[in-house]
């Protein structure tokens, strides 16, 4: 259940590599998707803007996670690439090691500091304790989100996208019976939730870990291979913490955006997490076809073919763009049908400020589509200090937004943050691009 990213026409490798994953990327969002919905619908809109005011710190933490992982299968990648299938073994050794420890890390400092950040975020009191126990369960249920994604990005980094995504449908097709049980049924309110994402998690994990037993024998371990080395475990960590990093810099960027959006009121609040929920899966397809390049780069240097790289981009940027562009258009178009949904038709300034938020940044997704691009393959190559410093740009034109926009201009400033920030890093991850790109030339 492997795949060769070395050989063959680029584009219809990138294309069919990423069409799985873009399924896969959609399922994952739609655990969120179904959240918000159910509590919503079911709950009101005051549950809902308690959930939704967690939406910053969900990707804080998550994004460490997703990036972390992402990260640490950059390496053996490479090495799957390289042909080397000892150090693809040593690699699958070293990133279950640093999972556990990541997970321990984060699961301690996620229970401890929960309810402080959600009053560092200035949350309105009236939703203070549902959002405290909304996410205080999911940060303490982390480790099946660091697990989970590891043994994915494992899957992914021999190049199969399709067996991630069935084992997601599968995931989420557990999560949509689950949650209406833990609200409905068994009447939980916002922690049950939490509690029917977590128990559709562990499910996703068993299923994931059975698959690679039975299917995978390259991450089949020996014991040799479990033996401590730093320096492999270094070789792992040197792309991966930064990566996790540099997505919890933009989370930081999105809590302070939080703080100020929570002096508007809980109907801006819900408005903006309900709009961002729809968005998210919007934005699947672009992230997509950046994770398809992760690992299409990564195999394709450790075989040194960096000819194959450049062709790769610019090809995967003009399916990513015509995505981006379709993907706009539709959320300006149905943006009102869709957001009706989390809310009722009834709740019609929740509907507005909605639709507000999908157009603003609808018209500006072909610049987030090659930020992705560029983005994953600069670390697909495991350069980490550029993609860092395109984080922190991201940081830095949220905080703006947040200080400056949305005090002068209210729910449009907090609207024109995403915009910034996209504008902000992918400046960067370009000219680093074309700077590798032009040394690859070279050789």
């Amino acid at each position: 259940m492997t795949k060769n990213l070395t050989e063959g026409e680029p584009a219809r490798l990138i294309l069919f590599f990423t069409l799985p994953l873009i399924a896969g990327n959609i399922f994952q969002q739609l655990y969120a998707f179904v959240d918000t919905l159910i509590v919503g619908r079911f709950l009101g809109v005051a549950a809902l803007a308690a959930v939704g005011s967690t939406g910053p710190l969900m990707f804080l933490m998550l994004g460490f996670v997703i990036g972390f992982s992402t990260g640490l299968s950059i390496y053996t990648g490479q090495r799957f690439g390289a042909r080397d299938e000892a150090g693809v073994r040593r690699s699958v050794a070293a990133c279950a090691v640093l999972s556990l420890l990541a997970s321990i890390v984060l699961t301690a400092v996620g229970v401890f500091f929960c309810r402080q950040f959600l009053l560092w975020m200035q949350t309105p009191e009236e939703i203070m304790e549902g959002a405290y126990s909304f996410i205080s369960l999911v940060y303490a249920g982390i480790c099946l989100f660091v697990f989970y994604q590891t043994q994915t990005n494992l899957v992914r980094a021999l190049g199969d996208s399709k067996t991630p995504t069935i084992l997601l449908a599968a995931g989420l097709s557990l999560n949509i019976v689950f949650e209406p049980i833990a609200i409905l049924v068994l009447g939980w309110g916002i922690p049950g939730a939490a509690l029917a994402t977590l128990a559709s998690q562990v499910c996703g994990n068993l299923l994931c870990l059975a698959f690679i037993l039975r299917r995978v024998p390259a991450l089949h371990t020996h014991l040799a291979d479990w033996r401590p080395d730093l320096s492999l475990y270094w070789a792992h960590l040197r792309i991966a913490l930064p990566m996790g990093f540099q997505s919890s810099i933009i989370a930081i960027g999105a809590v302070i955006l939080q703080v100020a959006l929570n002096h508007l009121g809980p109907t801006a609040v819900a408005a903006y997490a309900a709009s961002q929920k729809i968005e998210s899966i919007a934005m699947m397809p672009m992230m997509s076809f950046g994770i398809a390049m992760a690992a299409y780069t990564a195999q394709n240097y450790g075989a040194r073919k960096f000819h194959r790289i450049g062709e790769g981009v610019r090809k995967c940027s003009y399916m990513s763009l015509a995505f981006a562009v379709a993907a706009g258009a539709g959320l300006i178009a149905f943006g009102p049908s869709l957001l009706a949904l989390f809310v009722g038709a009834g709740e019609q300034e929740v509907i507005s400020l909605g639709q507000e938020y999908l157009i603003v940044n609808g018209v500006c997704y072909w610049i987030l589509s090659l930020l992705f691009i560029f983005r994953y393959t600069l670390q697909g190559l495991g350069q980490s200090v550029v993609p860092t410093v395109a984080g922190i740009m991201e940081l830095l034109m949220r905080a703006g937004a947040a200080i400056f926009l949305v005090s002068s201009l209210g729910y449009l400033g907090a609207c024109l943050a995403n915009p910034m920030a996209w504008i902000g890093s992918c400046v960067p991850l370009a000219i680093a691009f074309f700077w590798t790109w032009r040394s690859f030339r070279r050789r």
